[in-house]
Parts: structure tokens; C-alpha cells; sequence
């Protein structure tokens, strides 16, 4: 069986933003996102999505734009632990899952601190769980626009094409313009979401038995891949297999 996650980053970020993913969830294929929680919109974001119990949410750590001292090996792991519990504060529970802005967890000197918080509170972290990550959903590669990268037409070949058996995130990044936030990935956003609501890209996934999930159905997924798989520490990326034993000589 092939299950697709359909994951939108940035949640919290913008009140476009938060309508956006919102919408691209009721109206389109968006199974999940990933909240940022340390923006004046995220509580905006928690409250959006209070009553949209198939909307898995999990936790998009942003190390970006923190003054967290990466000298110092307690100075991440406190700062993940302190967007944890600010989580929780705004969500009343834990996230379904673990992913970063700009994908900082793939860095050497931050991975192994991601990896054993992900295993020490038992959440899949992109890349390094047995969901498959697809980013190729996206509007801008080389500094350039490429609208043509988040078209229908190129969704649905994606959808043909890259979605296997098991499990797989889609990661995406709908929303609206906001004049007040700054961001390189605008029209992107909207071009994004439209793509994402779009009548035919449902008629595919049924032509092509996709099953469409959220984090919190992996169960689903047990008898089609190994259990084990979709806990922390074993990585599917294409960078090939990381465990948090062979990582453990990393140091910040």
C-alpha cells in the first residue's frame, strides 16, 4: 500500500500563512503541518486549528534566528526542549512529529542533539524515520523562481511517478501574501496552495491507490512497513543510513 503525508512547514509564521495551510487542509490534499512557535502568529496558528482533528501537528524547530550558544552542547538541547514545552503551552499536547526550518537538523553539528531529543520523546524526525521525505514540491531552487515546480501538471507526475510503497512526506509550503511579512517565497506560497486544492490531484491519488494520511495514522502503515522503522534513528534519506549510536562523536 502506498500512503502519502502531505506536511506544510511554517505553520504559525504569517496569518496568510496560517489561512493558507488551514485552507490547503479543508479544501485540498494537506494531511499535516509543522508549527513554528516562537512567532507573533503562532498562537493564531494554535487556535486555527482547534477544531481540525485530521490536521496532525508537529513541532518546526527554527534555530535560525535564536541566539543559542552552538559552542555550547546544552545550548541546543535546552533550546529544543524550551520549543517543546512552548508547544504544549500553545497546543495542549505534544506534536505528532519533528522537522526544522530550512532543514537545520541536517547539519553534522546539530543532528545528533535532534536525534536524541526525537528518540527521547518518541517523534519521527524528517529524514530519520521510516517516512520517506519527497521536497521536490517546491517554487524556488539556484536562488531562481520556478512556478512551474509547484504547477498541477507537475504535481500530479510527482504523485505518479515518486510515491512508492510504504510511507512518504510530501512537504509543501502553502499560504496567502502577507504585505507585513517579509519572505523570499510569496507568490510561491499561493501558486502552492491553489496546486494543492486542485479537483484533479484527488482523482490520482485514487487512480494510483495513494492513501492519503496524517502522523498520527502511521499505525495504519505497521503492516506495510517494519514498526521499527518509524521510530527515530534509522534514516531513509538518500545521504543513507544514520543511526544515533553512529553519531554520537558529534559535538557542537
Amino acid at each position: 500500500m502506498k500512503y502519502l503525508i502531505v506536511n506544510g512547514d511554517d505553520f504559525g509564521a504569517s496569518a496568510g500563512i496560517n489561512r493558507g495551510i488551514v485552507e490547503a487542509h479543508c479544501r485540498g490534499i494537506l494531511t499535516s503541518t509543522s508549527l513554528l512557535v516562537d512567532s507573533p502568529w503562532s498562537g493564531d496558528a494554535a487556535e486555527r486549528s482547534r477544531n481540525l482533528p485530521r490536521l496532525s501537528i508537529g513541532l518546526h524547530i527554527d534555530l535560525l534566528k535564536k541566539s543559542t550558544n552552538r559552542s555550547v552542547p546544552d545550548g541546543v538541547a535546552a533550546e529544543l526542549e524550551r520549543q517543546f514545552l512552548r508547544f504544549k503551552e500553545l497546543m495542549g499536547r505534544p506534536p505528532t512529529h519533528l522537522d526544522s526550518h530550512h532543514n537545520v537538523h541536517r547539519a553534522a553539528e546539530l543532528l545528533f542533539y535532534f536525534l536524541a531529543f526525537a528518540q527521547e520523546h518518541d517523534l519521527p524526525l524528517r529524514e530519520h524515520s521510516g517516512v520517506r521525505y519527497l521536497s521536490s514540491f517546491y517554487g524556488r531552487w539556484g536562488g531562481e523562481q520556478h512556478l512551474e515546480q509547484i504547477s498541477v501538471e507537475n504535481l500530479l507526475c510527482i504523485l505518479k511517478t515518486h510515491i512508492h510503497k510504504g510511507v512518504t512526506e510530501l512537504s509543501c509550503h502553502p499560504g496567502y501574501i502577507d504585505t507585513d511579512f517579509k519572505t523570499g517565497y510569496a507568490i510561491e506560497r499561493e501558486t502552492e496552495l491553489r496546486t494543492l486544492c486542485d479537483p484533479s490531484v484527488r482523482s490520482i491519488l485514487a487512480e494510483h491507490d495513494i492513501d492519503l494520511i496524517n502522523y498520527t495514522e502511521l499505525a495504519k502503515a505497521h503492516n506495510w512497513v517494519c514498526p521499527s522503522l518509524l521510530r527515530p534513528g534509522s534514516a531513509t534519506s538518500g545521504a543513507g543510513l544514520l543511526t544515533l549510536a553512529s553519531t554520537r562523536n558529534l559535538r557542537l
